[in-house]
């Protein structure tokens, strides 16, 4: 017996090769992280296949705002019924594991952008976190009196030349964040102070201890900087959710 057909205007189709694509509302609508050529999609007679993974830029944006405003509550001097200590873990296991993990993800989605950013800013908590564990504490265990200020300025001394290596790298991060929307673009430029005003601040602090007035100050804008990447983490899990909520992120300053 011939097979059923259904006809579409003049051109039959064989009910074995019609097919439905299942619904994936977790990918619709995500923040795209990407500022590389070719976005544009052009036209095609096949379906792009889908990467089946979910947007990971909410996950490495919200590991990036905890840990962020963890130390940035230390540096704006907050924390004076805690160790300050509070980071340290979360430096390995959120801001950097998961941030790292992040980036991967965005390299899967063939985003450049987003995994670059992510990658780094995880390697950079890592990094930190290891710096402290390796360098900083023996170097403290070790203080004798007659150097210990030239100790705690040589350890300021190191902060500080870390956070220029990525401010550096953040200046060109920003510029390129233009093309992908206001709220990403706010995390880059809220960040960028935040790098900047610590590096001053731990170049100029000398031998002291406790955060310094520039320090402390550097402290307050990393807290704006956290909430900045919480918002946009929060909206692009709302858009990821595809529901009736939705954050707006704004457009991009170029493009």
């Amino acid at each position: 017996m011939p097979s059923p057909e259904v006809t579409t205007g003049t051109r039959p189709l064989d009910r074995r090769t019609v097919r439905r694509e299942p619904d994936r509302p977790f990918l619709t609508r995500r923040i795209d992280l990407s500022v590389s050529e070719d976005r544009t999609v052009q036209p095609s007679t096949t379906t792009a296949p889908s990467t089946g993974i979910a947007d990971p830029a909410p996950l490495g944006l919200a590991a990036f705002a905890a840990t962020t405003f963890l130390l940035s509550a230390k540096n704006a001097g907050w924390m004076t019924h805690a160790t300050g200590n509070a980071w340290l873990g979360y430096a390995f296991a959120y801001g950097g594991l998961a941030q790292l993990l992040a980036g991967m993800w965005e390299f899967r989605n063939r985003n450049v952008f987003g995994a670059t950013a992510f990658a780094t800013y995880g390697g950079f908590w890592i990094g930190l976190g290891l710096w402290v564990q390796l360098v900083a504490n023996p170097a403290v265990a070790a203080i004798k009196p007659a150097t210990a200020a030239a100790t705690v300025t040589s350890l300021n001394h190191d902060i500080a030349w870390i956070l220029l290596v990525f401010a550096i790298f953040n200046t060109y991060m920003l510029i390129l964040s233009t093309q992908v929307n206001m709220a990403v673009f706010a995390v880059f430029l809220t960040l960028e102070l935040t790098e900047i005003i610590l590096c001053i601040g731990n170049f100029t602090a000398g031998s002291a201890l406790l955060p310094t007035g520039t320090i402390k100050f550097g402290g307050y804008v990393g807290v704006i900087t956290a909430l900045v990447a919480w918002y946009t983490s929060a909206a692009g899990v709302s858009n990821g959710l595809a529901g009736t909520l939705r954050f707006p992120v704004g457009r991009p300053l170029i493009g």
